[in-house]
Parts: structure tokens; C-alpha cells; sequence
């Protein structure tokens, strides 16, 4: 990731301490691999990762979930119709943990954070993994209880200003008390937008490197 995008590590010690630390989900507190999630869909449903991906992602239904669309059975019912094979919600659940385990050193960095400052997530996804984070990656819990939001429970997604001003809106946050942690520049850059303090995340021990210096010092 370009450093001069998404700085991992501020060039000046920030002013102030967060109040609230706000990490991404997918390639951030857990290793998300699509292809996994694709191959255990297909093994579930008898068909073939290439199809799966054209009812999913190609079709658009993944996006539209994201955004709050459909509800996590509805969800599970129309990719079923896309694929032209019945998966249930079960399964969507269970393919989307195999994808998605939890990385030890930041769920231990998480932790670290919560002793000085709240800890929540925002996510680009819809209630399908927001209502079942606790199923799909269960390491990230009880830390992250009742505070997971998603692009679905805002109506909008990252990297729109707006998406950040209503996720903060429900963790009764400001801008200016949060940091937010994102692997993506575009994600970083619509954070400053909205006005939060953001980080670009290459690691976990960079992202500590970083933490020091806003004065939430994670230990070794």
C-alpha cells in the first residue's frame, strides 16, 4: 500500500488521544480469502466455484446485500434462484467462516486498544455478516459486542463520507474523537473526508507502531 496514500505510521504525533479506535473487518482484525468462501459454496451446493461466482459477485447480489437489500433468509433464498441451486442460510454462514478467520495479533491488539479507548467496527457488508459476526469469526467476541456496524445497517457504503457520519451517529462517536483503521487507501481517504483521523493497516505491528504514538500504547 502506498505509504503516501494511507500512512501506517503518522509523520507527527497526533494532538490528541481517540476516544474511539474503528477498525475494518475483511483484511484487517480477520484474513477474508474469497476464493475459500467460493470453493465451500460450491462443495455445499454441488456446483462449481465459477458459478457461484457468477451468482454472487458477478450478479451483483453480494453488493446489494451489503447495502441492506436483503435480509439474511432472503439473502440465502435469491442466490439459491441466481445459482440454480439451493443453499441454505446455514451454509452461506458457515462458507463465509471458513473465509474468514480471525488474525491472533489483532484480535490481541483489539484488546490491547479497549483497555484506553472504546473499539467498534465498520464494515462494507450487510446484516448476512453483521447479524452472524459472532458465528462467522467468533475470536472477535465478546470485544465487539454490539458494536459491528455495517454498510447495510447505514444505507451506504465506504468510501462515502456520509457512510462514516451515520456509522458514528449509531456509536454515539464524533468524528473528531475517532480513529479509523481501513486496508484500503480509498477507505482512509473518505474517513478524512468525513473528518476522523485514519490509518492506512499493512500489520499488525505497524498498526501498534502507530497506536503508540496516539498515546494507546498495546505492549510488546
Amino acid at each position: 500500500m502506498p505509504q503516501s496514500l494511507s500512512q501506517a505510521v503518522p509523520a507527527t504525533r497526533p494532538s490528541r488521544q481517540p476516544g474511539l479506535v474503528l477498525f475494518d473487518l475483511d483484511d484487517v482484525l480477520a484474513r477474508y480469502d474469497r476464493r475459500l468462501r467460493l470453493c465451500e459454496l460450491a462443495r455445499r451446493s454441488g456446483t462449481t466455484p465459477a458459478a457461484v461466482q457468477a451468482a454472487l459477485f458477478d450478479s451483483g447480489l453480494e453488493h446489494e446485500s451489503d447495502v441492506g437489500l436483503w435480509r439474511p433468509a432472503e439473502y440465502a433464498d435469491e442466490l439459491s434462484r441466481r445459482l440454480g441451486a439451493r443453499l441454505s442460510l446455514e451454509d452461506c454462514i458457515a462458507a463465509r467462516a471458513v473465509a474468514t478467520p480471525a488474525d491472533p495479533a489483532m484480535v490481541a491488539l483489539a484488546g490491547a486498544v479497549a483497555r484506553r479507548a472504546a473499539v467498534a467496527i465498520f464494515t462494507n457488508n450487510g446484516p448476512f455478516l453483521t447479524l452472524h459476526l459472532a458465528r462467522i469469526c467468533p475470536p472477535l467476541f465478546p470485544l465487539f459486542e454490539g458494536r459491528v456496524v455495517g454498510a447495510g445497517d447505514v444505507g451506504i457504503a465506504k468510501p462515502s463520507p456520509e457512510a462514516y457520519l451515520r456509522a458514528l451517529a449509531l456509536l454515539d462517536a464524533t468524528p473528531a474523537q475517532t480513529l479509523f483503521i481501513d486496508d484500503r487507501d480509498e477507505n482512509v481517504s473518505g474517513a478524512r473526508a468525513a473528518g476522523l483521523d485514519a490509518l492506512g493497516f499493512t500489520s499488525a505491528a505497524t498498526l501498534r507502531r502507530a497506536l503508540a504514538l496516539y498515546g494507546l500504547e498495546t505492549g510488546a
